[in-house]
């Protein structure tokens, strides 16, 4: 088979295969018709996750019974998890909680074997050509994620035409992450299967599966190393760039044994480390892949910084000396990483999703603002003092927001409201101020802008099955074009995430 035909029916072939390649514990699901006609789709038959988390005790440890039940009866801000209260009866609400509090007859193994075993190369190392096989500026691309129809689109970003599109796995999750020079770009679906992709020859390298339920990827400002997070097993695991071999499995545990969910893992570049968050366990985890720190070049041993909350999401300070992070509880809190220890407090309300942040000066000050997923503010935090400078009031609870070193202004989506979410509001980072509002398709979810690399444009996605890419004069703030898509949801600059612009997400 070609690999443009397999990559055409992957996600199909991976629904069928994966029930053949892992163990089949489901018996206790099949039996709750509940739980198959409207939490399977999303959850997987077999508990183990999908679009949604696995529904395992393991994972559920935050989680009290009694809130499980709340979370069915009226769903959770800023998921995807709908309220069944009136689709459901009190008893059949009931009975899925105690389904998913239960432990499955058998656990499947997800290990060194299984995920060696899993890999599938297309291009041997160093076969291809080391340039570009077309004329575009190979730096000045976009990386388009259409949900749609599990698709991604290599946009030019000086003519706005796509390059190529091909087909994706199923439920790519936590944004793509490109090598150092721009040439690759790496994705992570939710159901585990890492993907290397040659950007220059337009071809998929190398796949492999390093979960079952994964969070997100990071790859090394080196290159050299990626590092996947996952929700289920509780593992981080560490992968050679060059085929996507695998070097390390790591079992994330505390000093008693309890394991944890991993949040999120990024690249501290200055650091030559990764920094993980844990969903189970108040620790956030440095794995260094410094020579000096790694001699034998496999050992990733976790540097543990014991934190008083969780964060289940975090943002870097320019310097990558601190993490400034959250729970779902709302508590926020600055941790030193030099140090080891938390070092200050932050006022951060209702939900803010610290991993959209954006930082910028203002007034001869670093400041960091974030969205946030629950109310309608954007908060602006003194990155000297830890303290709030200004919130900014939205329209509605918001998801995304971006700026670019070259542009006056911030962009931040009205996502999470009820009756807003087809607008871009604009924010001017000299006054704090609100200075306009963009519809980019009335009526339509408008959501994550994203700038070329010399910041003169800024692309916007409608976030619809029948949507498109609104791309704006990032000074005018007028519409210049606009590219039909499937469902559009992220989209990521080369040149922007390469250098780690301050404007977009690292």
């Amino acid at each position: 088979m070609s690999v443009p035909l397999f990559n055409k029916l992957m996600p199909g072939l991976f629904l069928i295969l994966s029930s053949l390649v892992l163990p089949i514990a489901w018996a206790d699901a099949e039996i709750n018709p509940a739980y198959q006609t409207h939490c399977a789709s999303c959850h997987g038959a077999d508990r183990l996750g999908g679009t949604g988390p696995a529904l395992l005790p393991g994972n559920l440890d935050r989680l009290k019974r009694p809130d499980a039940i709340k979370t069915i009866t009226e769903g959770r801000l800023a998921t995807q998890m709908p309220a069944f209260g009136t689709k459901l009866t009190a008893q059949e609400i009931t009975s899925l909680a105690e389904l998913i509090y239960a432990p499955l007859a058998k656990t499947p193994t997800w290990g060194m074997d299984e995920i060696r075993t899993s890999r599938v190369e297309y291009a041997k190392t160093g076969s291809l050509p080391d340039k570009p096989a077309f004329k575009a500026d190979p730096l000045n691309l976009f990386v388009v994620v259409e949900l749609g129809d599990h698709h991604a689109t290599i946009l030019d970003g000086d003519k706005f035409e796509p390059i190529t599109r091909f087909a994706t796995r199923y439920a790519l999750h936590g944004g793509p992450k490109f090598s150092p020079d721009g040439r690759y770009v790496y994705f992570a679906s939710r159901d585990g299967w890492i993907a290397k992709y040659d950007i220059w020859n337009l071809k998929l390298v190398a796949e492999i599966r390093a979960g079952i339920n994964t969070r997100n990827l990071a790859v090394s400002s080196d290159g050299r190393f990626a590092m996947v997070a996952n929700y289920f097993p509780h593992t981080l695991v560490a992968l050679d760039t060059r085929d996507l071999t695998p070097i390390r499995v790591i079992d994330v545990k505390d000093d008693g044994g309890k394991s944890s969910r991993v949040s999120a893992v990024y690249d501290a570049a200055p650091r030559k480390s990764f920094i993980a968050a844990l969903k189970d366990i108040p620790e956030v985890w440095e794995l260094s892949y410094d020579d000096k720190a790694m001699p034998d070049k496999t050992a990733f041993a976790p540097r543990r910084l014991k934190l008083d909350d969780y964060l289940d999401d975090f943002f870097f300070d320019p310097a990558y000396d601190h993490v400034i992070g959250s729970s779902r509880g709302g508590q926020g809190q600055v941790v030193n990483l030099n140090v080891g220890r938390k070092i200050a407090d932050v006022a951060l309300p209702g939900l803010p999703h610290l991993g959209s942040g954006i930082s910028w000066r203002y007034q001869d000050q670093t400041v960091m603002a974030t969205p946030n997923l629950k109310e309608g503010v954007v908060s602006v935090i003194d990155m000297t003092s830890w303290k709030t400078i200004k919130q900014i009031p939205t329209l509605g609870p918001g998801f995304f927001m971006r700026s670019h070193e070259r542009t006056p202004y911030a962009w931040v989506d009205v996502f999470n409201s009820s009756k807003n979410r087809d607008v871009i509001q604009i924010i001017d980072k000299k006054t704090l101020e609100l200075v306009k509002e963009l519809k980019p398709s009335p009526g339509k979810v408008a959501a994550h802008t994203e700038f070329t690399r010399d910041g003169k444009y800024a692309v916007v996605s409608v976030w619809e099955n029948d949507g498109e890419l609104v791309i704006y004069d990032a000074k005018t703030l007028e519409v210049v074009k606009r590219i039909k898509m499937n469902k559009p949801s992220g989209k990521y600059n080369v040149y922007n995430k390469i250098t780690r612009s301050e404007g977009t997400s690292h």
